[in-house]
């Protein structure tokens, strides 16, 4: 794993706080050279005066001097850990902050179908491993590497000072050790991904079974995705108490290692004593940096597990932000232009799953002409391109060859932001946010008016059921609009259309959740809706286009039929032959 590329993604982000991150790493430096090295230096000054002997005045005015510089060593030092302590905390919820908002950016740029195709639950435990990942990776540099690593440094350097021989050997000892616990962090590393792999999946599959948990009860079938999770939850289980198991094999060797200096050290401290090279405060001091140097090199191999634990979690967002954006909006967009709805589509070919090597081709030099104004009902069995159509016109995917213009526009010219403000899109199966009913409503067009949210709602009829809710145009609608009925999220999305006041159209089967007497009443909102603006409706259903100007049937990406309701039924084609499968339309049509 290149942990290069994961901080060229949180690096910005302390970038932008350099300055106090600078005082909170140069507050814990002061600190830590009062607490590791000022101090111990004094408890050896004390520990000698003490085992000199003796009880003059001199002596007794040098160890009370010394034990009072002591006291302001502790004050000061701890006063430096406090501010440190409240200045990081400041600076490190904005980065959060920060990382979070940047994640959020750069996984919604991605097209619509990669969205499609990812588990909506792993994606999100991913975002926020990645979050809490920065705030480890961070803790974890500043405490165990920069305050740990000072420690360690100051240690030596007083040690060697006071006796060269100590300070070698705790120098070798401290190579030796760090050296071999990389190794483990290595290794280890390659378990971490294995682990943040299945924990992801498990997520995933957890979400998914929640989110359709309707059909879970409908089909009775408990069992079976309890079976599912459960072989999720086994690899899980299975790739975690491996990881597990190899850091208490890294805990072993540390212990053994940690036992067998602590050993050896204090040996050479009492030999070096006993033949008079040291005084009773250095053996003193070197048991303040043997415990010291136990404790932090501990930690280095604790919190390394840790980091690497985080990396590779983080590696699972980072994965995403390198994988490249299907659908870019262009370096220089052109001004938009869209005003009246004219659709040409010049000889394009599209073909689906061309990232992954393997394309399915939807259409191959395929042409169309929609005029400004007109109403165009789009029919044709599954597959045959009619909703493609309608994908390629909202830039959900872009075309390989030929371009699409509408008043004259490249659609790849401007910005996707900028194309759909200009296409109203009402969808089969319509998703609401867990919000009020007015703003899912108003969702389209945020600076509505109370009024034009009202007038847009009674022309959806939509206005009949939200009154009879006690909150009214404040109730919220629970998450994905679970608590309205089907018919009653399609009228919210039909009222968002309306207010959007676009010069394009697209309803793909949008009365499809309808009872017939709504639909009659719907259908009269939709011929006032669509005066003026280019429509293009997806229709299973063919009673409800009848009244098109024109209806184009699709078969295998091509335009096979293309007329009025009247001609084609006449014609006795395609379109005459679905037709007679829905036993002449719905709602007694003939």
């Amino acid at each position: 794993m290149d942990i290069r590329i994961i901080f060229k993604y949180y690096l910005p982000h302390l970038k932008k706080y350099k300055k106090i991150t600078s005082f909170v790493f140069a507050s814990y430096s002061l600190a830590v050279v009062g607490s590791g090295m000022v101090a111990p230096i004094l408890y050896k000054r004390i520990m000698d005066i003490v085992s000199g002997g003796g009880n003059s005045a001199e002596v007794s005015t040098a160890l009370i001097n010394t034990v009072l510089v002591l006291g302001g060593v502790l004050i000061l030092y701890n006063l430096f850990y406090r501010i440190a302590d409240y200045t990081m905390t400041h600076s490190q919820s904005h980065m959060l902050k920060d990382v979070a908002d940047d994640a959020f950016a750069r996984v919604e740029r991605h097209s619509y179908e990669f969205f499609s195709n990812t588990f909506t639950g792993t994606l999100v435990a991913k975002v926020r491993r990645y979050i809490n990942a920065f705030e480890t990776i961070y803790d974890q540099f500043v405490f165990a590497v920069w305050m740990n690593g000072l420690s360690l440094l100051f240690g030596l350097a007083v040690l060697a000072y006071f006796s060269w021989p100590l300070g070698t050997v705790l120098l070798v000892w401290l190579v030796l050790y760090i050296g071999i616990t990389a190794l483990f962090v290595k290794k280890k590393m390659k378990k971490d991904l294995l682990t943040a792999e299945a924990n992801s999946m498990t997520t995933g599959v957890l979400s998914d079974t929640i989110t359709n948990i309707l059909n879970v009860k409908m089909f009775a079938s408990h069992t079976r995705e309890l079976s599912y999770f459960t072989e999720a939850t086994d690899l899980e289980e299975k790739r975690r108490r491996d990881a597990w198991y190899f850091q208490n094999t890294q805990f072993l060797f540390q212990g053994y290692f940690i036992a067998l200096f602590e050993f050896a050290g204090m040996f050479a401290a009492v030999h070096l004593w006993l033949n008079g090279l040291i005084s009773a405060g250095t053996i003193i001091l070197m048991q303040i940096y043997i415990f010291t140097s136990f404790d932090v090199v501990w930690n280095i191999g604790r919190n390394s597990a840790k980091v690497m634990r985080a990396l590779a979690e983080a590696k699972e967002m980072v994965d995403i932000f390198e994988k490249p954006v299907a659908v870019k909006d262009p370096q220089n967009p052109e001004k938009c232009k869209i005003s009246e709805g004219e659709i040409k589509i010049k000889n394009i070919s599209f073909l689906y799953g061309e990232d992954e090597g393997e394309g399915t081709a939807v259409f191959k030099k395929f042409s169309l002409h929609i005029a400004s104004g007109e109403k165009v009902g789009l029919v044709g069995p599954s597959g045959a391109g009619k909703s493609t159509v309608t994908k390629l016109l909202l830039r959900f995917a872009d075309v390989q060859e030929g371009k699409i213009l509408i008043d004259g526009q490249d659609i790849s010219r401007i910005t996707q932001s900028d194309l759909r403000s200009k296409i109203a899109y009402v969808p089969q199966d319509p998703i609401l946010f867990h919000r009020t009913l007015r703003e899912n409503i108003s969702y389209s067009n945020p600076q509505a008016t109370e009024k034009e949210i009202i007038s847009a709602a009674k022309r959806s009829h939509s206005h009949e059921f939200i009154k009879s809710f006690s909150k009214g145009y404040d109730t919220y609608v629970g998450e994905r609009g679970v608590k309205l009925s089907g018919g009653e999220r399609q009228r919210v999305a039909i009222a968002r259309a309306m207010l959007k006041g676009a010069p394009v159209l697209i309803l793909d089967e949008a009365t499809s959740s309808l009872d017939s007497i709504s639909e009659h009443h719907i259908q009269e909102a939709f011929d006032e809706l669509m005066k003026g603006r280019t429509t293009l409706v997806i229709a299973h259903r063919l009673s409800t286009i009848q009244k098109m100007d024109r209806i184009i049937v699709f078969d295998k990406g091509a335009v096979v039929e293309d007329g009025t309701h009247k001609k084609l039924i006449a014609k006795k084609g395609l379109y005459y032959r679905l037709w007679k499968q829905q036993s002449h339309g719905f709602m007694g049509e003939q």
